[in-house]
């Protein structure tokens, strides 16, 4: 008997684009949700022809958005914005990344539709949020995390901040904080009846993250924390990076006095079990004499080693050993779409559900939703001759 999903009979309708909003609406889908996606007439989501393509349609593409359906509509067209109310008269969620003022300036901001449609929970997901002085500046991941405070603390001590490798801002401070206010307000919608506008800022998101750095500073009014000299970022021996003999590297995290002991019995030096702590001096020593010893065997002869022993040590996985990786393969973290094309599975979609449908084509679902909202054949051609829909 197939999983019944627990999102299924939830209707979202996803205005967004790119990554924070797609991203949260790929979760829905994942979850059961059925999910429309309106895209622009003049092309759709721009991230559909970012390369690498395959054929025309871009891997990030396919790999954010299967299970969903698309509408194109042109929006700035008055038949078009009547469709989108027609598909918003029964939606239980709606996502949205422009920036502020722009949805209230179609006709289809937050106040505009809980008219006709109370029960509707907006998402309306933002650099900087929808109040503020930076409410419309333009804006990027990566000026989220600056501003945010994170990038401040990524890198080494000496250096300048390392540009991560993951779009922090995006998916942790967009998407998955708006997944939190959609779900909170659709439980609430069981006692109330009515829906909400959540604001989501992905600034605001980002440096929720820095929740525990910031605490003493902000309690207690501590110094804040320096670049690459916190415990967890660097300042410590006994939480890094270390290079093995053949170039690749390991992570090392035995915090715990008893996991420390472990790695030093480990490596041959359990005189350095002493030696956790102490003065900046004694720790760059000790930091030393570790990567002196971890610099002397292969990383898969450190794995060999630690797999017998928990010291809370593990191999650095480069990009391409993930897929075959037995933990993630036991996990099944790598999915297949109905065509075949691989992706990684969010991690609430339960490994045994049925295989999504491939990412739409532009407006491949337009003509049966107009059909299905009881416009003729004869409009539905007329619109399409005037640019109003496509696909």
């Amino acid at each position: 008997m197939t999983q019944r999903l627990p999102l299924e009979g939830l209707k979202v309708v996803d205005f967004s684009r790119l990554l924070p909003g797609p991203y949260a609406s790929l979760v829905l889908a994942d979850l059961g949700a059925e999910v429309w996606k309106v895209e622009d007439v003049r092309g759709g989501d721009y991230l559909r022809w970012m390369p690498p393509l395959t054929g025309k349609t871009s891997y990030a593409f396919n790999a954010l958005n299967g299970g969903k359906r698309s509408v194109a509509l042109d929006l700035k067209k008055p038949e078009g914005v009547e469709v989108a109310k027609r598909l918003l008269a029964d939606a239980d969620v709606l996502i949205e990344s422009f920036r502020p003022g722009v949805m209230d300036r179609l006709g289809l901001g937050y106040e505009a539709l809980r008219q006709a449609n109370p029960r509707l929970v907006y998402c309306a997901i933002s650099g900087y949020g929808q109040d503020g002085p930076l409410r419309e500046r333009a804006g990027h991941d990566l000026n989220y995390q600056a501003m945010a405070g994170v990038l401040g603390l990524a890198g080494p001590r000496d250096g300048a901040p390392a540009v991560p490798p993951i779009q922090l801002g995006d998916i942790a401070g967009g998407a998955l904080w708006g997944l939190t206010g959609v779900l909170a307000a659709l439980f609430a919608r069981q006692t109330t009846g009515e829906g909400a506008c959540v604001d989501v800022s992905m600034t605001d998101g980002a440096m929720a993250f820095l929740h525990m750095a910031l605490a003493p500073h902000l309690g207690a009014g501590a110094a804040p924390p320096a670049r690459g000299g916190d415990t967890l970022t660097g300042g410590q021996a006994c939480y890094g990076i270390y290079e093995t003999a053949d170039g690749r590297f390991l992570s090392v995290a035995p915090l715990e006095p008893k996991f420390w002991q472990a790695f030093c019995q480990a490596i041959g030096r359990p005189d350095l079990q002493a030696r956790q702590f102490g003065s900046a001096e004694q720790i760059e020593a000790t930091r030393a004499e570790v990567a002196a010893v971890l610099k002397g065997r292969t990383r898969a002869e450190w794995e060999a080693v630690f797999a017998q022993t928990d010291a809370c040590c593990e191999p650095v996985l480069e990009p391409d050993e993930l897929a075959s990786h037995p933990l993630h393969t036991a996990r099944g973290n790598v999915i297949e779409d109905a065509a075949g094309t691989r992706r990684l599975r969010t991690p609430l979609r339960p490994v045994d559900a049925p295989a999504p449908t491939p990412a739409p084509a532009l407006g491949a679902d337009t003509r049966a939703l107009l059909a299905a909202l009881g416009y003729d054949e004869g409009t539905i051609a007329d619109l399409a001759l005037r640019g109003v829909i496509g696909g």
